[in-house]
This record gives structure tokens, sequence and C-alpha cells, in this order.
């Protein structure tokens, strides 16, 4: 059904959803808290698109996504929708004239992304990938330390990505197939967060690289795997830090398990995802927990501390402060450390250098 939906508050976001996974359910629930009003939902058939709606609390179905974006109703669409499907999706949806949210990779290979990017900027819309481990208040001070000089003379980064949900050989997942997960898994899933979130933190970017990948099952299931499952780097910074990532979705026992720690000449920063209430400061006199607290925080993580010290905020929390985010530019704001579609990008450059080092086992330049 196409109907409009009425009673909207005026000035209120309208959003629309590609998908109905686990994604979309995360979407939905954080432009819920941030105002906005879930007006069409479209997903790989019209009944699957009912039900989501129905569960996801959004106005109406759409028979298909090519519906949803013609609407007229809708400002912002958000991709949840299979790796290989996003770009054409992203492009379709840029071309009607929305604002759009797409699940990362942007696209799974740098040519598509970059088209994204430049299509964007024709546009003059918002544009956003989903890179939300930014948005724990306490990524905020570690970034915040960095920037005003605590940390001295970055000298190296300790950093690991690590996961097990793929680690039986009866694990599937559509992911394996590079049909429709692209060409790298491991990486593009998981290690693109921990790339973005140490530039992010460090304040420069990975200049050059060597990769080793490993995939430890052939096949899954009754399907060929034709992608990594573990990726392992050596990298080096614009300013010369050296540093250390593995990537991995067959770790026993770590579910989600994101580290990030890097070593200044002054002092040493940790962050755990699944410990974000927490920053571990390291310097030759000891080391302490900075646990977040609002009345003493960096600005910037103040700002995304919606409760008191001691009420613990969590990956959902995350979510939420991106996606008001991304609603805050479309209101004309700029809100800093928004990732946008040249963020996707710069993802995209990353994964091919990894595939290429992969490949030909030498150090690649990674392009600026």
């Amino acid at each position: 059904m196409t109907t409009d939906v009425t009673d909207i508050a005026v000035g209120a976001i309208r959003s629309g959803l590609l998908g109905s996974g686990f994604m979309a359910r995360v979407h939905s629930s954080a432009a819920r808290t941030a105002g906005a009003v879930l007006v069409g939902v479209a997903t790989s058939s019209p009944d699957r698109a009912e039900a989501a709606a129905a569960a996801l609390g959004v106005a109406r179905a759409e028979v298909d996504a090519a519906a949803l974006l013609a609407a007229s109703d809708i400002d912002v669409v958000h991709i949840c929708t299979p790796n290989a499907t996003h770009a054409a999706l992203a492009l379709a949806a840029l071309r009607a004239g929305k604002h759009v949210v797409c699940e990362k990779p942007l696209a799974t290979d740098v040519a598509d992304a970059r088209a994204l990017v430049e299509a964007a900027a024709e546009r003059g819309v918002v544009t956003a990938v989903p890179f939300v481990y930014r948005y724990h208040p306490m990524v905020r001070e570690a970034r915040a330390r960095v920037a005003g000089g605590e940390v001295g003379t970055l000298l190296s980064i300790d950093a690991a990505y690590l996961q097990d949900w793929m680690l039986l050989p009866g694990d599937e997942n559509w992911r394996a197939d590079a049909a429709a997960g692209g060409p790298s898994r491991a990486f593009a899933d998981i290690g693109s967060h921990l790339c973005d979130l140490v530039e992010f933190v460090a304040g420069e970017r990975i200049a050059r690289l060597t990769a080793r990948t490993r995939r430890v099952f052939e096949r899954r299931g009754d399907g060929a795997v034709t992608n990594e499952d573990i990726a392992a780097l050596l990298v080096e910074t614009e300013s010369g830090a050296v540093g250390t990532l593995l990537v991995s979705q067959m770790a026993p026992g770590r579910k989600n398990a994101l580290v990030l720690e890097l070593h200044g000449s002054s002092e040493s920063l940790r962050f755990e995802q699944e410990r974000p209430e927490e920053l571990w400061i390291g310097d030759r006199a000891g080391s302490r927990l900075l646990l977040r607290d609002p009345a003493t925080a960096a600005p910037d993580s103040a700002r995304l501390q919606r409760v008191p010290a001691g009420h613990p905020m969590g990956y959902q929390d995350a979510f939420d402060g991106f996606i008001a985010d991304v609603y805050a530019a479309v209101a004309g704001e700029t809100p800093d450390g928004l990732p946008t579609f040249a963020d996707g990008l710069r993802a995209a450059v990353l994964t091919a250098a990894v595939l290429e080092s992969a490949e030909s086992r030498s150090w690649i330049e990674v392009p600026a």
C-alpha cells in the first residue's frame, strides 16, 4: 500500500528503510529515538515488507525499493540490505534526491564507492556510513587526548577486532559468498570499523600496509566460501607510527571484541568496545581507568552522553548518537565526526589495499 502518512509534526524527518534484518531494527530504533517518523519499508518481497512494517512499527510497506525511493514523503533512506546491493540502491536514492544512510561496505569496489561520493556532492545531500564506534563517548575522549597533545608523539598501535560467529564449518551466512558479500568479508565487515577507529582517534591515516589473509574452510554447509575469515595487517601511519591489526571472525569466545591501543611518547590509551564506559590511560608512573562522566569529559565526549555517570551506555546508544548527528546534518548543522560517504570510500580503498597486499604478499602504499 502507498497511503501518505498524516499528522507528522512540522519539521520532522521522514525516514524509509530498505531491509528488515538486525541492522534495520537498530536503524529504526535510532531513527525513532532521534524524533523521525518511520514512513515506509521495502524488502525482498511485498510479504516480507508487510511483516517488517508490523515488526518495526513503520507506517507502510512498499512493494519494492523503487516504490520507496519514489515516495515523495520520505526524506532519508536507510539502506540495510546485503552488501552487493548497496552501491546500486545508494545511487538510486541519491538520484531520487534523498539523504542516504548506507550500511557498510558502502560499495564492494573502489570505483563504485567513488562514484557515490561524486553523486552525493552533485546532489548536495547528506550521506552517512555507520562507523558507529566513533560515537562511544570514551572514543571521543581518547580522540580529544590525542588532539590535545596528552599522548605526545604517536609511536605504535596495537588493535584487533575479534568475533567467533563463523568459527564452525556449519556456520553459514550470505556474506561468505563474494557474489552477495563482496570479495572481502572479515576485513570489509569488521576490519573497516577497526581502521576507521584507528584513523579517527589517531587523527592521521594509514599510509602503507602489508596484509595476510586466511580462509579456513573452503565450504560452509552447501556453499563455497569465496572470501577471507581472518586478516592480519602490519601498518605504518603518515607520521611513521607502526601498528599491528588483527581481524578474525573465528576467535572462540570473542563476540565483539574491538580493542584499540595507542602508544605515544607521553602516555598510552586503550579502549575496549565491550567495556565502553572505560578508557585505560598508562604512563611510566602507572596507569588508571578514566570512567565516563559528562561532568568532566571533553566537550565532544560530553555531548554524546545522554545519561549521568554510573548509568551504562552501550552499542545502541552509540548508534542513536550517530543517527541524531545524521538528522542534525539534514537540518543544516555540521556535527563533528559524522562519518560520510567519503569515509565509506576510504574503507573501500583500504579493503582493496588489503586484498592486493594479501595477493602479492607485499607492502602497499594506500592512496590518500
